[in-house]
C-alpha cells in the first residue's frame, strides 16, 4: 500500500513554501511526527512532520522546489507499526512492490467566469418634477430622488462611511435601512473591488540589462516575496506620517554599563531595544489608541489591552519580526533572556509561525548599524512603529551650563487615519521622558 505525503495547511493563509533540506532519503524507515522537509514559507522557516509510520519509497521534491498546500511530496511504500522499533538500517532482501508512480503537482484550476443570471431591471425610483429653484446655481444638477428610509443615526454611519444611502438594500419593514445594512454595503463592495483588481501592479518593462555587461539573476526567495508585499500593501494602505525627536539616555546608558559589568556571566545583556521595551508599554497605557487596530468595515477602533511587542530582526536571509508576549508583566532581565533568544532563532531560521504573530507594536533598531534618523514603515495591521538610530555624544545647555550628553534618534511613523500629529508628538515626548530618568522607567514599565 502506497501512502501519500501532502503538504499540510500551514495557516495564516500561506499558500506553500521553497524547500530548504530534504531530511529523508528512499529507503529511510520513519515514524509518525519525525520531520521530512525543511520548508520556507513566507514567515519563516517550518519543519514539516510525517503524518504516517513507513519506509520511504520516493521523494518527490528537490532543495530549492515550490511546494503548494495539499501537493504529495514523499511516498510511503510500506507501512511499518506504531509499536515496533524504527531503524534507519535496511531490511534484508525482500520482494518489494514497486511504488506507485508519484502523483504530479496539481496546478491551480482557471479562473472560472460564471454568466451572472439575467435579472429584471429595478423599477425606476419615483422622482419629483425637475423644476429648478431660482436658488441654485447655474450649470448644478440638484438630487430630486425621495430621501432614503433610514433614521439619523444610520445616515451619520454612512456619512461617517462615505456611502449613498440609496444604494443600501434595507433589510427592515417597507426597506428600512439600518446601520448593519449600512457596514453589509461596504463590507461587500470592498470584497468586490479585491476580486476585480489585478493580483498585481503592473510594472514597466525593464530593458536587457546584458547589453551594458555582465549581470546575474536570483529568484527571490519565499521570504523576501513575502516581505516586498507586506510592505507595498501597507505603503498603499496606510496614510504614514513620521515624527522625530531625541531622548538624552545619558543616565539610562551608564545604569546599563553597570547592571552589565556586574551581571557578566549572566544570560541576556541589557541593550537599549530592552529599556525602550519598557518605555513603549508605558507610553501605550497611556495613549491606548497606538496599540489599536483600525477596521473601516465596520466603522470600529479595536483597542488590545494586552501588549505584545514586534522586534525588527536583522538576518542575512531577511528581515523578521519575532514577537515578545506580555512585555507589561516581565522585568527588564527576563525581556533581555527572551530577546536574545529569539534574535538567535531569528538568525538560525528557527522561528515558529506563532513567534511572529499577535504583535501590537513594533520597534526597529538601525543603532547597532549607525545613521541618524529614517522613517520605518508601519507593520500592518498595527498602527505605529518606532525606529531606534545609533547615539552619539551632543553639547546640550542644561541648567544653563554646556554639558557633553548622550543623545539617543528617535523616529515614530503611524497610521494619520488613527492617530493625530498632535498625539504623535505627545507619544514621542513621553517615551524621551520615560529614557532619560532609569528609575523612573522601571517604575512605570
Amino acid at each position: 500500500m502506497v501512502i501519500e505525503i501532502k503538504l499540510p495547511d500551514l495557516g495564516e493563509n500561506i499558500e506553500g513554501g521553497d524547500v530548504v533540506k530534504v531530511l529523508v532519503s528512499p529507503g529511510d524507515v520513519i515514524k509518525e511526527g519525525q520531520s521530512l522537509l525543511e520548508l520556507e514559507t513566507e514567515k519563516a522557516v517550518l519543519e514539516v512532520p510525517s503524518t504516517a509510520s513507513g519506509r520511504v519509497s520516493a521523494v518527490l521534491v528537490k532543495t530549492g522546489e515550490k511546494v503548494k498546500v495539499g501537493q504529495s511530496f514523499l511516498t510511503l511504500g510500506e507501512e511499518v507499526p506504531a509499536s515496533s522499533p524504527v531503524s534507519e538500517d535496511k531490511p534484508a532482501a525482500q520482494e518489494i512492490k514497486p511504488a506507485a508512480p508519484p502523483t504530479p503537482p496539481v496546478s491551480a484550476p482557471m479562473a472560472v467566469v460564471k454568466e451572472e443570471p439575467t435579472v429584471a431591471p429595478p423599477k425606476p425610483e419615483p422622482v419629483m418634477p425637475k423644476t429648478p429653484k431660482a436658488s441654485e446655481p447655474a450649470g448644478v444638477t440638484p438630487d430630486y430622488r425621495l430621501p432614503a428610509p433610514a433614521g439619523p443615526a444610520v445616515r451619520k454611519v454612512a456619512r461617517d462611511l462615505g456611502v449613498d444611502l440609496h444604494k443600501v438594500a434595507g433589510s427592515g419593514p417597507g426597506g428600512r435601512i439600518s446601520a448593519e445594512d449600512v457596514r453589509k454595503y461596504v463590507k461587500e463592495t470592498m470584497t468586490k473591488l479585491v476580486e476585480q483588481a489585478p493580483p498585481k501592479a503592473a510594472s514597466p518593462a525593464l530593458p536587457d540589462f546584458a547589453q551594458w555587461g555582465q549581470i546575474e539573476k536570483k529568484p527571490l526567495t519565499s521570504v523576501r516575496r513575502r516581505i516586498a508585499e507586506r510592505l507595498s500593501m501597507a505603503w498603499q494602505t496606510i496614510p504614514h506620517v513620521t515624527q522625530f525627536d531625541t531622548a538624552d539616555i545619558t543616565e539610562l546608558e551608564s545604569a546599563r554599563r553597570k547592571y552589565n559589568e556586574a551581571r557578566a556571566a549572566g544570560p541576556g545583556k541589557l541593550t537599549m531595544t530592552v529599556f525602550s521595551l519598557k518605555a513603549v508599554v508605558a507610553a501605550l497605557k497611556e495613549f491606548p489608541h497606538f496599540n489599536a487596530t483600525l477596521d473601516l468595515v465596520k466603522g470600529e477602533l479595536i483597542y488590545k489591552n494586552y501588549y505584545h511587542l514586534g522586534i525588527a530582526v536583522d538576518t542575512e536571509h531577511g528581515l523578521f519580526v519575532p514577537v515578545i508576549r506580555d512585555v507589561d508583566r516581565k522585568s527588564v532581565q527576563q525581556l533581555a533572556v527572551e530577546l536574545d533568544q529569539l534574535a538567535n532563532r531569528a538568525r538560525q531560521r528557527k522561528l515558529t509561525l506563532n513567534d511572529m504573530q499577535g504583535g501590537t507594536f513594533t520597534i526597529t533598531n538601525l543603532g547597532g548599524i549607525g545613521g541618524t534618523y529614517f522613517t520605518p514603515i508601519v507593520n500592518y495591521p498595527e498602527v505605529a512603529i518606532l525606529g531606534l538610530s545609533r547615539s552619539k555624544q551632543e553639547q546640550v545647555l542644561v541648567n544653563g551650563k554646556v554639558e557633553l550628553r548622550l543623545i539617543l534618534p528617535l523616529s515614530l511613523s503611524y497610521d494619520h487615519r488613527v492617530i493625530d500629529g498632535a498625539d504623535g508628538a505627545r507619544f514621542l515626548r513621553r517615551l524621551a521622558e520615560l529614557l532619560a530618568d532609569p528609575v523612573q522607567l522601571l517604575l512605570e514599565g
